[in-house]
């Protein structure tokens, strides 16, 4: 069998993005992100956007999907981390 380095690629693409689900939905279920780094996810996110970005300027599919789903859920847990960080500062009276 005749393995392409596309084949690689996506197959590497899947893994990643797989290997994210896990957090992503523990963190979309419960809305916890006490444990989670601000610093971590912020700079992440930037990364996955930028690798996005990158896959878009190479036409390489595989970069493109991978980081187009893992974005969405990096930006989601961001999201939930930047809600959690802000109502720690101004908890309801």
């Amino acid at each position: 069998m005749h393995v392409t380095y596309e084949f690689i690629g996506y197959i590497a693409a899947f893994c990643t993005t797989a290997s994210f689900l896990p957090q992503a939905i523990l963190t979309i279920r419960t809305r916890d992100t006490q444990s989670l780094s601000f610093g971590m996810y912020s700079l992440f996110t930037t990364g996955v956007i930028l690798w996005l970005i990158y896959g878009i300027y190479k036409h390489d599919y595989a970069l493109i999907w991978a980081n187009a789903i893992t974005f969405l859920l990096a930006a989601t847990i961001l999201g939930f981390k930047i809600k959690s960080l802000l109502a720690e500062k101004n908890p309801p009276r």
